[in-house]
């Protein structure tokens, strides 16, 4: 059929069905671009669809967007003397290629490249406040006046942050120009509520944009008392009964939580519900959740305490089939823990992601053995973080040895992402790499704590049998704090050479609030 294409002068659409695969592989798109024209043209809407989310070292396409700038907000920038750092042309509109927009990403991007003039002396300020709200402004600008169709618009709002004095300035402009909103196809919500002045500004104005929307289709709720978002779930000023499908609550107290079969019940496409590091777990939530009549997929749960262990069996049982993401990171009580991962195991058989955290020697290997075994067809990402004293102790050594020599029974074929965090030793290490020769590992992370040198191993196991596309090792010991594979360069080029892509630790590891909130 592909031959047939190619003759029949379909060759256009192949080629881009091709480097549309290799969309989020930026070092073989940067290749494409250098290959033709055709290429260039097909690779270059790819690599710029995302900018602002893609890990870098070099922020200068920044630049390059200011070059489209015009107007008073170009004259006030060319004060600063920026207009010596621009371009004098460019090849595209890049601009016009954004799909995917995070406010926060936008805002730590340009804080990025700013810290990259003043390292190399290129700008002097006497507001960095100011300097930052006119770039924030300009690149709004330009994306506005190219009419950009986002896919997706993300609005993130975590006070904590450093870039919260920045938020507020931009939902003004958004409400400013609400043909921008109009032109969103996703409109996902991130809000941490914070009981102060400046956030009740900020939460007034992203309620607006919703208003305006009227498209909601993903909200992440946390770090606060559930009741106070009610009063955006349960309005009727708010018509995304028919559009809202994901619901993340991250880090709520459910203490006291009422009406959830109201909160549910309005909400018609709702597809999702994931409840992340939440709090008060208790009689009062779980008994509504089972309860509801509608129906309800629990995707993700994450655990970080045991109220009533006979309530969660409960839950398990009845939404264990839509289970897909499940971790835990529970202190103490061993036999619940156990009786936990019983439940698991019996009601969850589907479930992609697992995020096991344990401390010292308090896993139960024979059952989260078995665990691994029963969900090794649904089974995509693992990690595994053994948190242990830097005091040497045989327990945890043991514990970390049985683990590794037992993991390689019981992994599938295939893995999207594998992480390990232990206290390793070679000779486990080795043994753990031997047995799972025959199955590919797309993503793996390791952080090896007061471990042995396991690099010769690596390069045995991993390099020359090519069964990893990407690599992230950080080392710790009384030597070392925190060394990345990633720094060391002759190494990384080594690796090259067997098409393994060495990332750093930070950049390829992935957390299960960040997957979660990236997956749905």
């Amino acid at each position: 059929m592909s031959c047939s294409k190619i003759f029949s002068g379909d060759l256009l659409e192949l080629t881009y069905d091709i480097i549309k695969y290799l969309q989020n592989d930026f070092s073989t798109l940067h290749s494409c671009v250098l290959v033709n024209r055709l290429w260039c043209r097909l690779a270059i809407p790819l690599l710029w669809k995302d900018p602002f989310s893609i890990s870098t070292e070099n922020y200068n396409f920044i630049e390059i967007y200011l070059h489209n700038l015009n107007g008073d907000l170009k004259t006030k920038l060319n004060e600063y003397g920026i207009d010596k750092l621009l371009p004098s042309s460019t090849l595209f509109n890049y601009p016009s290629f954004i799909k995917y927009l995070n406010i926060h990403k936008l805002i730590f991007s340009v804080g990025k490249w700013f810290e990259s003039l003043k390292l190399r002396k290129l700008i002097i300020l006497n507001s960095e406040t100011d300097f930052k709200r006119l770039v924030h402004k300009s690149l709004f600008k330009i994306i506005i006046e190219n009419e950009v169709n986002l896919h997706t618009f993300e609005i993130e709002f975590i006070p904590r942050h450093f870039h919260d004095p920045y938020l507020n300035d931009f939902l003004e402009l958004i409400l400013q120009n609400t043909n921008f909103i109009h032109n969103i196809g996703n409109l996902n919500l991130y809000t941490i509520e914070y009981d102060n002045d400046h956030s009740l500004i900020i939460k007034n104005n992203i309620l607006q944009i919703i208003k305006l929307h009227q498209n909601l289709k993903k909200i992440v709720l946390g770090y606060q008392n559930f009741p106070l978002y009610k009063s955006l779930l349960l309005s009727e000023d708010f018509n995304f009964s028919n559009t809202l499908n994901t619901i993340i609550f991250y880090c709520i107290n459910f203490e006291n939580i009422i009406n959830l079969d109201k909160i549910f019940g309005q909400l018609n496409v709702l597809g999702s519900v994931h409840i992340i590091n939440c709090y008060n777990l208790n009689n009062n939530f779980i008994q509504q959740i089972i309860n509801l009549t509608k129906p309800l997929k629990i995707k993700s749960l994450f655990i970080r305490e045991i109220l009533q262990i006979e309530l969660l069996q409960l839950l398990l049982q009845k939404f264990g089939v839509y289970l897909e993401n499940f971790g835990y990171r529970i202190f103490g009580n061993l036999s619940q823990k156990k009786l936990l991962l019983k439940c698991i195991t019996k009601y969850c058989k589907n479930i992609k992601f697992f995020d096991l955290n344990e401390f010292k020697n308090q896993i139960i290997h024979p059952i989260l053995l078995n665990l691994f075994e029963n969900i090794k067809q649904s089974l995509n990402y693992l990690s595994i973080n053994i948190i242990i004293s830097l005091v040497p102790n045989s327990n945890i050594n043991n514990c970390n040895s049985f683990l590794l020599q037992n993991l390689r029974q019981i992994l599938p074929s295939r893995l999207e992402y594998l992480n390990l965090t232990l206290h390793i030793k070679k000779k486990d290490f080795g043994l753990l790499l031997k047995g799972i020769q025959n199955t590919f590992i797309n993503k793996l992370t390791i952080y090896n704590r007061e471990g042995d040198d396991i690099l010769f191993y690596i390069k045995k196991y991993i390099m020359e049998k090519k069964r990893i596309k990407y690599l992230a090792i950080k080392i710790y010991n009384d030597l070392i704090y925190d060394k990345d594979l990633f720094d060391m360069k002759d190494e990384v080029k080594v690796f090259r050479l067997y098409n393994i892509k060495v990332q750093s630790y930070s950049d390829l590891y992935i957390g299960f609030y960040d997957y979660v909130k990236k997956t749905y």
